[in-house]
């Protein structure tokens, strides 16, 4: 196994994004149409929140029941994307070693870590990468 691995090698380079402006049945459909579980929030290309499935969970009775009536769409017009994101974020840069994003995330008990260089973010890096790399090792 490479020590000095950068995280550049594993991380999501075509990252889904929201904005201030999109609303929490987007969020949903983006983690639903994409199979993820972490979108980052932007204002242009400099990252400002990250909103994670579980944080629609919280709010919502999302897949928790098969009610046809749309209760989610009711609640998610009570709050916005901005109220919801996680706002102080820890990210690393692309050349971050993938010992050290695995250390940050299980530090914090974070499952994905934003990844920005010269303030832009470039990507995401999350624990099922690295679950993903370390199968390839053996």
């Amino acid at each position: 196994m490479k020590k000095r691995t950068p995280v550049s090698e594993i991380m999501s380079k075509e990252v889904i994004a929201l904005t201030r402006a999109d609303d929490l049945d987007r969020a949903e459909m983006l983690f639903k149409r994409h199979n993820i579980r972490h979108i980052p929030v932007v204002a242009e290309e400099t990252i400002i929140g990250m909103l994670s499935y579980s944080d629609l969970l919280r709010i919502s009775f999302a897949d928790a029941t098969n009610d046809e009536r749309n209760v989610d769409f009711v609640v998610y017009n009570m709050f916005t994307i901005e109220q919801v994101m996680t706002k102080n974020l820890i990210s690393v840069s692309s050349n971050t070693t993938i010992k050290e994003a695995a250390e940050i995330l299980a530090e914090n008990e974070f499952h994905a870590l934003p990844v920005v260089d010269d303030s832009i973010l470039v990507g995401i890096v999350t624990t099922t990468d690295l679950i993903k790399y370390l199968l390839k090792q053996f």
